[in-house]
């Protein structure tokens, strides 16, 4: 479980977990995998359906791209795909790693399982979710 605490510190940076409490991150790290990605992988493609997975760069660069055009660069501590835990949509991104990765990766078939198995966690997803919407639509307002 050693490895699995140094996830807590990645989970608890991500706005959707920020709600959650040292235990409830410690449930979800119980779930999550430690994941090497070599340079040049592709980690999700915009459009895919299927293997819905969250990640968290623990170390090594991405570069996310929509319509074949770079948008971001991503580093450690940098997270995508954590609306693919909460809905089956299409992916609405390309990530690439740019160098070798380490990522932490949550599938949304574990993640939903930790929501069935304590259900109190649902109440702070939704919290951090309301929160992420929240900040979106003030940068749009502005």
């Amino acid at each position: 479980m050693g490895r699995k605490n140094d996830y807590l510190e990645h989970l608890a940076e991500v706005p959707l977990f920020r709600a959650c409490s040292r235990k409830d991150l410690q449930t979800l790290a119980k779930h999550a995998e430690d994941m090497n990605v070599r340079s040049g992988q592709t980690l999700i493609k915009e459009g895919a359906v299927g293997a819905q997975e969250f990640f968290v760069i623990v170390n090594g660069k991405a570069n996310v791209t929509r319509n074949g055009k770079k948008v971001a660069s991503l580093g450690p501590g940098d997270y995508f795909g954590e609306l693919a835990l909460l809905d089956r949509a299409p992916r609405n991104a390309t990530v690439t790693a740019a160098s070798d990765m380490e990522v932490v990766v949550l599938a949304q078939r574990d993640f939903a399982t930790v929501l069935n198995d304590v259900p109190g966690i649902s109440h702070k997803i939704l919290a951090g979710m309301a929160r992420r919407l929240r900040e979106n639509d003030s940068k749009r307002v502005q």
